[in-house]
């Protein structure tokens, strides 16, 4: 199923998206997209559910998040325009949840700004606790799928010392969504085409399968150096085609559009604005 929440800003309401792409009100079913709500989400009839009307907007896709962690260099043809060797381990950054927006929502860059730039990603939500578990076990922790712009701030990220978490956690630099596809939907999280567009011009075309180190992998990983809760979001890295790695090299301007895709995850699509 594909799960959504709709609604202004800090009112978002739970949805469920119908056969013909509908959005169905599940707040008289479920509170909100939540904590242990994630770990046993309810099989419902959308047909049976109370149809939203209007095009209201839609916000990020899972409440709560406690925290979003993102994998570099995960994607070997990424790793080799970056002129970097792929790594021996899941290099692990964090994003601030205070970056968390939705998926139509404009992206700000803050001031200062230089280089501001653009990664589609395959995002995993958790939807049960996870501590210690093994690579087989793994994808058992998982609520479902989303799509992630790990937007990112260059020159923070590398030419100002410290960690690359200051290049990633500006406001607005965490579109997710537009929905939580459950697992059942994804027959296989490493067989998925994904891309983004930049003005109408393709600038990023991948597929999961050149992944580095599989979901699976990345979630026993993680497990094992902190737990994965309800609610937090894993990016697990970007395909090849950054502003960072072109030749001349292209970052993002007030007034530039961008358009994400995953297959069987729907779209994004975030004007670029200047604070």
């Amino acid at each position: 199923m594909r799960y959504l929440r709709y609604g202004e800003i800090g009112a978002e309401k739970p949805g469920v998206l119908d056969a013909e792409g509908r959005i169905r009100d599940l707040s008289g079913v479920i509170g909100d997209l939540v904590g242990p709500t994630l770990g046993a989400l309810p099989a419902v009839d959308p047909e049976n559910l109370p149809l939203v009307p209007g095009t209201p907007r839609i916000g990020v896709p899972v409440a709560g998040t406690g925290k979003i962690v993102c994998i570099g260099l995960n994607y070997s043809d990424h790793a080799a325009e970056s002129g970097m060797a792929e790594p021996e381990e899941p290099i692990v950054f964090m994003k601030a949840t205070s970056a968390l927006s939705g998926p139509y929502d404009p992206v700000r860059l803050p001031r200062g700004a230089e280089k501001g730039d653009w990664e589609v990603e395959l995002g995993v939500v958790i939807g049960k606790p996870a501590k210690y578990v093994s690579e087989a076990q793994a994808l058992d922790h998982v609520a479902g799928y989303t799509i992630v712009n790990d937007v990112s701030e260059r020159a923070f990220q590398t030419e100002r010392g410290g960690q690359w978490t200051k290049g990633k956690s500006s406001d607005t630099f965490g579109p997710i969504g537009p929905w939580l596809v459950t697992p059942d939907e994804i027959a296989d999280p490493q067989a998925l085409d994904l891309g983004l567009d930049l003005n109408g011009v393709r600038a990023q075309t991948g597929s999961t399968s050149s992944m580095i180190f599989s979901v699976a992998q990345i979630i026993s990983y993680l497990s094992q150096m902190m737990s994965l809760q309800p609610g937090d979001v894993i990016a697990t890295g970007t395909p090849p085609g950054v502003g960072m790695g072109m030749r001349p090299q292209r970052f993002l301007k007030a007034g530039d559009v961008m358009e994400l895709s995953i297959v069987g995850l729907g779209h994004q699509r975030q004007e670029v604005l200047q604070d």
